[in-house]
């Protein structure tokens, strides 16, 4: 039995390696070289702790404040698309206290399930991708941002998170000691852990071509042959990207992990899903002369900062609701290393040249949960995106979740709330 898996990130792999190993022939299709997606540039969280969605009411608040600064964390391009519109007109309606506490399980859930499995990888061969299990701080500033980690250290306790930990000024000093951080206090997420996304990456490729999943870069795909009397979609149509050739591929089930790029894949089954591309960045220091023990979330400036595979720091951050054509802004990645020096004074990192700059697209969905599960339309086809930022943290998980959906089996969790045609 043959599956086709549309899109080559980490919920695209991940979904691979379980459907290998329950016995399916798979290939992977990826509209570029499988070297540089969404996957590789991210923070390398692996976090339990993310259990608040990206939809929440002060977000929508603050985004209209921060759409004229141009180096904000969270910027939406103004422009006139209907597809913007009609996701920002979802986003702001279910942007609610009920929402965010509707979503807490569920994220908990998927997060705690994908760290598990994640683990489970360091025990094969060929595996090891700088994998840390030591917690995430989230360093606040502000009396503001005191009360939000105060309200967020309750709820982790109510979700069973009960190792999180509510630390003073002098306590996070004494978690970093090499380096001075500018901050009123933190929460310590110790069930968080964090990885380098780019072994990650390079090696679950590596042991999938061992394993004989068959990898096919640069094919766009560009239609389906669906058969409505069944409801079945036995064929997928590509065209090559660089020679311009079309192909055919045939499956007996098709599995859409395009991230970004989701609303248009689905447009073409029929499914509207409403979905962005939410552009982030990266800067990444080899051999560092900056020093942290800890991953940290910089709350006020929404800045992730993780050491990674020993000698290197990465930076990045900012959520650019815009097109995949709009060239990247500078001034948002000058943006990142300002909030960076407000937090670690003595981190004086200049802007690097443009190549230097890693940027990518977040599948952002209307309500900042996963997309995952059947398209009700055709019995064979299954949707996994809309991660946002939490793609590499859920993707284990994901990828486990994909399995059990397409081998009708029973779910690790209750996936109602991530269903497909939840905003049909």
């Amino acid at each position: 039995m043959k599956v086709i898996i549309i899109g080559g990130g980490i919920i695209g792999l991940s979904s691979a390696f379980y459907l290998h190993r329950s016995g399916w022939d798979v290939t992977v299709l990826d509209k570029s070289d499988f070297s540089d997606n969404c996957s590789y540039g991210n923070a390398g969280y692996i976090c339990p702790s993310h259990f608040i969605p990206l939809a929440t009411p002060g977000i929508v608040k603050k985004g209209l404040k921060w759409m004229w600064n141009s180096r904000s964390p969270f910027y939406v391009q103004p422009r006139l698309d209907w597809n913007l519109i009609n996701w920002g007109l979802k986003f702001m309606r279910i942007a609610t206290a009920k929402h965010v506490e509707d979503s807490a399980i569920p994220l908990r859930d998927i997060a705690l399930i994908s760290q598990r499995e994640y683990e489970s990888w360091l025990q094969l061969q060929g595996f090891d991708f700088a994998y840390e299990h030591k917690g995430l701080l989230e360093i606040f500033q502000t009396n503001e941002g005191a009360d939000h980690a105060h309200h967020t250290c309750e709820k982790a306790h109510e979700l069973g998170l009960t190792d999180t930990v509510l630390l003073s000024k002098a306590e996070l000093d004494k978690l970093e000691p090499q380096t001075s951080i500018n901050a009123k206090g933190a929460l310590l997420f110790k069930c968080d852990a964090h990885c380098y996304p780019n072994k990650l990456m390079q090696q679950l490729i590596a042991y999938l071509k061992q394993q004989g999943v068959m990898f096919v870069a640069n094919e766009e795909v560009t239609g389906f042959e669906k058969d409505g009397k069944v409801n079945r979609v036995s064929k997928v149509y590509t065209v090559n990207t660089i020679s311009g050739e079309k192909n055919i591929f045939e499956a007996d089930e098709i599995v859409i992990a395009t991230g970004s790029w989701g609303r248009e894949t689905a447009k073409m089954l029929g499914l509207k899903l409403p979905l962005m591309p939410g552009r982030g960045y990266s800067v990444t220091l080899e051999n560092s002369p900056y020093k942290v023990n800890y991953p940290a979330v910089l709350l006020e400036g929404r800045v992730a900062v993780t050491p990674m595979d020993g000698n290197k720091i990465r930076f990045g951050g900012t959520m650019e609701i815009t097109s995949h054509k709009t060239p990247p802004r500078m001034n948002r990645v000058q943006g990142i290393l300002d909030a960076v020096r407000r937090f670690y004074p003595e981190f004086d990192v200049p802007l690097p040249p443009k190549e230097k700059v890693w940027y990518g697209y977040r599948p952002c969905s209307a309500d900042g949960l996963p997309y995952l599960g059947r398209i009700k339309k055709y019995t064979n086809v299954t949707v996994a995106t809309g991660h946002s930022m939490l793609g590499l943290s859920l993707g284990a998980g994901t990828g486990k979740l994909v399995d059990e959906i397409v081998n009708n089996n029973p779910t690790s969790m209750d996936i109602k709330p991530f269903m497909v045609d939840r905003f049909s």
